[in-house]
């Protein structure tokens, strides 16, 4: 069983004084609201209500912490870019999110979920760029690819790819549907791999 499976709730941190304290790797997971994040969370741990996804897209406010097999450790942050959030709110968010991404050592994987339909928004790619000076690997998964054509998911990901490498924001970028399975097991391995590294990347390289 991967470190993945052996998932469970650890805490859920509404202040950056609440994060628990740090304790080998970790890897994180955001996407803009409603891009299939908990569905991605719990097909990669083979479980069905590990991540609870909100019928309000944009209402969770908590980054929940999930202690995973061998030690490891998962960050699900809020959802980003939801536009009806007010702005008082956003700002908690980006304080939340920002102390988080720049503060936390043991980060050692950084998961962004983007819909395959629809890739680098202009939150997607304002989020990247906030994660520029973050010292960890980068997996850009294209979700809901069950929704595309062949032809189409062959497109959105070398499109992706191409635009992520012009940007100069280096990650790899895997199609993945939590229906129909596509990219779950290649993103779970390559996930068990930066784990295993168990040393976070120093900051600057």
């Amino acid at each position: 069983m991967s470190s993945l499976q052996q998932a469970r709730f650890l805490a859920s941190a509404a202040t950056v004084r609440d994060f628990p304290p740090q304790a080998g790797p970790e890897l994180v997971f955001a996407g803009r609201s409603n891009v299939g994040k908990s569905s991605a969370l719990n097909a990669l741990a083979g479980r069905k209500r590990l991540a609870f996804a909100s019928k309000t897209p944009g209402r969770t406010q908590t980054i929940n912490f999930f202690e995973l097999g061998g030690g490891g450790r998962l960050a699900d942050l809020p959802g980003y870019g939801h536009a009806r959030a007010p702005k008082a709110l956003r700002a908690t968010w980006d304080k939340l999110i920002g102390g988080y991404l720049t503060g936390r050592g043991t980060l050692v994987g950084i998961v962004v979920l983007m819909d395959a339909r629809r890739p680098l928004t202009a939150q997607d790619r304002q989020f990247l760029e906030w994660l520029r000076p973050v010292a960890a690997e980068r997996l850009v998964l294209l979700s809901k690819a069950d929704k595309l054509a062949r032809a189409a998911r062959a497109n959105a990901l070398a499109a992706t790819r191409a635009a992520l490498a012009q940007a100069s924001m280096p990650a790899q970028v895997i199609l993945f549907s939590s229906k129909s399975g596509e990219g779950v097991a290649e993103a779970r391995a390559l996930l068990e791999g930066w784990l295993k590294n168990k040393k976070p990347p120093e900051k600057g390289n």
